[in-house]
């Protein structure tokens, strides 16, 4: 465990059918609680530690850093958290939908415009494990669902399933477009001036994947210049936003600082996977959640 021990996390070890090491040169294995690359984790790794698991969802930082070796399998979060994000989608889209952010900031009584969410077509950029917990609970909202995915595949629940060449496709057919993609060579500044003009005067961005999924200056220019309705994040590139940063000033942008994954109730979530990996490692099965440096997460 690392860099501090959690109960809850330990708990789950036991749980799995492991027990925490009394001292690091006696582990087999480190679970490390920390979400920021570290190098102090570099010093635990002896010639005995076959496996790491790492309590993040997102693993560019690590990758960028070099710290993921081959030496031994490196597991992260993903999907552990993709519920609790999704609950968060649910809210950004009602919020974008009934124009929340808007009427936030009025100061009077206005009776300004808004929509119904149903019937409108809600695209999921990367329907991974977050994007697939955001279909099933917008079943009974009535939208309708196109997903995209690396490999194009059918995707449960959805109107249309897309691979990567049918970003295009997607963007220009939704009123909301759902960024839940992991931060990757190929997806940095996947959303630019072309992909916002795409979606369109009358559509939505939300990102709850990567920061720098999108180009923070098109966006700007974009929203200023009115040509995407609006947009909903938590997550921005810089990460944290500046005070005074461009993107707090517009009526019609919602901003959540990096939260869809509500930090007190992380460590539950994260527990369930430690425990179902601990027992797969006593068992010699494959893990869940193995990290592919070729595929950057």
């Amino acid at each position: 465990m690392g860099p501090e021990t959690n109960p809850v996390v330990a708990e789950a070890v036991e749980r799995g059918g492991g027990e925490p090491a009394e001292t690091p040169a006696a582990a087999e294995a480190i679970v490390w609680l920390d979400w920021r690359p570290r190098d102090e984790l570099t010093g635990l790794l002896h010639p005995g530690i076959r496996w790491v698991q790492l309590s993040s969802a997102g693993v560019d930082g690590w990758l960028e850093q070099g710290l993921i070796d081959d030496e031994r399998v490196w597991t992260g979060a993903q999907g552990s958290y993709a519920p609790d994000v999704a609950e968060h989608v649910v809210g950004f889209l009602l919020a974008a939908a009934r124009r929340f952010p808007q009427a936030a900031r009025r100061r009077e009584w206005v009776q300004g415009p808004g929509e119904r969410l149903a019937g409108a077509t809600v695209g999921i950029v990367g329907a991974g494990g977050i994007g697939r917990e955001t279909i099933a609970r917008l079943g009974p909202f009535g939208v309708r669902i196109l997903g995209l995915t690396r490999s194009g595949r059918a995707l449960e629940g959805a109107d249309g399933s897309l691979g990567p060449d049918g970003l295009d496709e997607l963007l220009a057919e939704s009123a909301y477009a759902v960024l839940t993609a992991p931060l990757t060579p190929e997806t940095r500044g996947l959303i630019g001036a072309r992909e916002l003009d795409l979606l369109g005067p009358s559509g939505w961005l939300i990102n709850v994947g990567r920061g720098p999924l999108v180009v923070t200056g098109d966006l700007v220019s974009a929203l200023e210049e009115g040509r995407i309705a609006g947009t909903c994040l938590d997550v921005v590139d810089p990460e944290p936003l500046p005070a005074g940063h461009p993107l707090w000033t517009f009526d019609n942008v919602l901003i959540t600082p990096h939260v869809a994954n509500p930090p007190e109730a992380q460590w539950e979530l994260l527990a369930d996977r430690v425990a179902e990996n601990v027992e797969r490692f006593a068992a010699g099965y494959e893990l869940v959640g193995v990290i592919d440096p070729a595929r950057g997460y």
